[in-house]
């Protein structure tokens, strides 16, 4: 029998319940960016012009978006890499990694691999985005997990993955890096 008159008496499946709360997180981490962005065209209406002022507000919307880090170079690399290592080591590893096992792979030299930088560094990202209750909801971290976390583990860990030719022993750890590829992205310099 239905709670209020006139109300269909039906079920309503749970998965519809978590697509509704992530519909919410992402209008009002939407929401948000819209404040942002029309923030910012008010702010700019009111400058004077000056070129050095625009200047400025250029490097704020560069700052605002972190790049891809495999596209950035010394020293921003170095400075993202940096960043990305203390949540790798004080947040992901005591958190979320067991001990490695030839089922779940783990290399501790981790940043030699670009594939795992390249991953792990999109992961961070989108931990950043998805932890911060005021942009992403309540289910920010929910939806973290499932589309970002356990995606990459899964791909970093498996025995396919970057971290195939690195094996830890009771006595002995061998670290293998991977071959490189020419690439356009990297220039060789002889």
């Amino acid at each position: 029998m239905p709670d209020e008159p006139g109300m269909p008496d039906f079920e309503v499946p749970v998965g519809l319940f978590q697509d509704l709360e992530d519909l919410k997180a992402q209008v009002t981490r939407l929401t948000a960016e819209v404040k942002t962005l029309t923030d910012g065209a008010a702010a700019d209406e009111t400058r004077d012009g000056d070129e050095e002022t625009a200047g400025e507000a250029s490097a704020e919307d560069e700052q605002q978006y972190p790049p891809f880090i495999l596209l950035l170079d010394s020293p921003e690399y170095d400075d993202e890499l940096r960043a990305l290592t203390e949540w790798v080591e004080g947040v992901l590893v005591p958190g979320y990694l067991a001990e490695p096992s030839a089922d779940a792979r783990w290399c501790h030299l981790w940043f030699d691999h670009p594939v795992a930088v390249a991953r792990l560094h999109a992961c961070w990202l989108a931990w950043q985005e998805l932890t911060d209750p005021a942009t992403c909801g309540y289910t920010g971290p929910s939806v973290w997990h499932r589309d970002h976390l356990d995606p990459c583990l899964r791909e970093l860990r498996a025995s396919g993955g970057p971290f195939q030719g690195c094996t830890k022993g009771e006595n002995q750890v061998n670290h293998r890096l991977p071959g490189q590829v020419p690439s356009a992205w990297r220039h060789e310099t002889g």
